[in-house]
């Protein structure tokens, strides 16, 4: 019998090990059995292997990033000019038009501020929780309460200065955000409840509450001013003074909610990459096992990076009140989906906080793109399939950064004894 050699792809269910931690720790820990109680004793008693390890691994992640981006976007702008062309669109003029609606026609970086604004916060607090393996799916509520907090902060101080009332705000948004991300954060920790399922789920019910304090109730948030207010349900009107700052480069207005996020993604910076906690949240994604072994409590690292997480998509709330929107919006708001691109936005920055601004200003340039030349020879879908062509892209390169693919050929069997005699 004879038969051909065949092949096949080995090595994508072994992942290319980086020195990072594995729940192996010396032994005994160096501490006669007991797990050590700080970094300094576990710098002391043999753990520097972990900390140089990780360490060592910070280097190769920050090297696969530059291999990532140099064939992340050619491959999705590649795949998406088939997708045109299967559309009846010439590529080159489609992009040129792109590129000049979202980044250099007159106003178009006004507009991509706009639009980049929301995702920088939802971005940031989806890279939060990811950075420690939480999925917070739940940035979405989040910047619901974030909005409801704000908005009623804003009407109780009233005709108050504009510092103290964006301060106001901040606080009240970021409170509330944190508030709805610590019920699924607590669920995780005590009682080891999927987070993405809970988080998921408030989402839901988050959006009901909006569009019940405004279209279902008498609330405090509700307008009753006039005739068509009672008739078209809306938002009471924020404060004059409630209008956030903006800052004028030129011809561009950059609102303040951009500046603001900038500042988060700093500190979040400075927080995960020069302190204690950025630290043990670092370990505690890496191995939970070397954690608790080290004397970690992760269930209050839950609990806190998951209110984290949420205090940041609820500033991105607020913004929306401070910067754009001036009343509190059920449509306009739950109708954008700014925590979902959030998600989008993390993973296309792979949860550096500077690369997630860069991200959502580019993402922010395409929506704007999009919503400027749509009309029936340019759908605005075509925006949502690039950035769907980006992640995939994104994905793939991940995957082939973070695996090895060997093409091996199958040894021939040898010829059974009988035969040979």
């Amino acid at each position: 019998m004879v038969e051909t050699d065949a092949t096949d792809i080995e090595g994508l269910a072994t992942p290319i090990a980086p020195p990072v931690i594995n729940g192996m720790l010396p032994e005994n820990g160096g501490t006669n059995g007991k797990p050590p109680k700080s970094l300094k004793q576990m710098a002391t008693h043999g753990s520097l292997w972990t900390i140089a390890g990780y360490g060592t691994s910070q280097v190769l992640r920050f090297g696969s990033n530059l291999v990532l981006a140099k064939m992340l976007f050619p491959q999705a702008f590649g795949l998406m000019a088939i997708v045109l062309l299967a559309t009846g669109h010439a590529p080159g003029p489609t992009y040129r038009r792109l590129i000049d609606a979202a980044f250099f026609a007159p106003g178009a970086l006004t507009n991509t501020f706009t639009s980049a604004t929301p995702l920088v916060f939802t971005g940031l607090a989806a890279a939060v929780a990811f950075r420690m393996q939480l999925f917070n799916i739940g940035a979405e509520g989040q910047l619901y309460f974030g909005a409801i907090g704000a908005a009623a902060g804003a009407l109780v101080v009233g005709g108050s200065s504009t510092v103290l009332l964006v301060i106001v705000m901040v606080a009240s948004g970021a409170l509330c955000g944190a508030f709805w991300a610590f019920i699924p954060g607590i669920l995780r920790a005590r009682f080891a409840t999927n987070e993405i399922i809970t988080s998921l789920m408030l989402n839901y019910v988050a959006a009901l509450i909006l569009s019940y304090l405004i279209f279902s109730s008498h609330s405090y948030w509700r307008d009753f001013s006039g005739f068509e207010a009672k008739v078209f349900p809306q938002g009471k009107p924020l404060p004059a003074t409630a209008s956030w700052w903006t800052f004028d480069v030129g011809d561009v207005v950059v609102p303040f909610g951009f500046v603001l996020a900038i500042v988060a993604a700093i500190l979040l910076w400075v927080l995960y990459s020069r302190t204690r906690f950025g630290f043990e949240v670092k370990v505690i994604g890496d191995s939970w096992r070397a954690a608790r072994y080290a004397g970690m409590r992760t269930n209050r690292k839950i609990v806190a990076v998951m209110c984290l997480s949420g205090a940041i998509a609820g500033i991105g709330g607020a913004s929306q009140n401070g910067d754009f929107r001036h009343l509190l919006d059920p449509r306009g708001l739950t109708g954008a989906g700014y925590g979902y691109t959030g998600i989008v936005v993390a993973a296309l920055a792979r949860y550096n906080p500077f690369a997630v601004v860069l991200v959502a200003f580019l993402l922010g340039g395409l929506q704007n793109a999009g919503y400027t030349l749509q009309g029936a020879d340019f759908p605005a879908g075509l925006v949502g399939v690039m950035q769907g062509l980006i992640l995939f892209c994104a994905l793939g390169g991940e995957l082939l950064v973070r695996y090895r693919v060997r093409v091996a050929r199958r040894p021939k069997r040898a010829a059974p004894a009988a035969e040979a005699a």
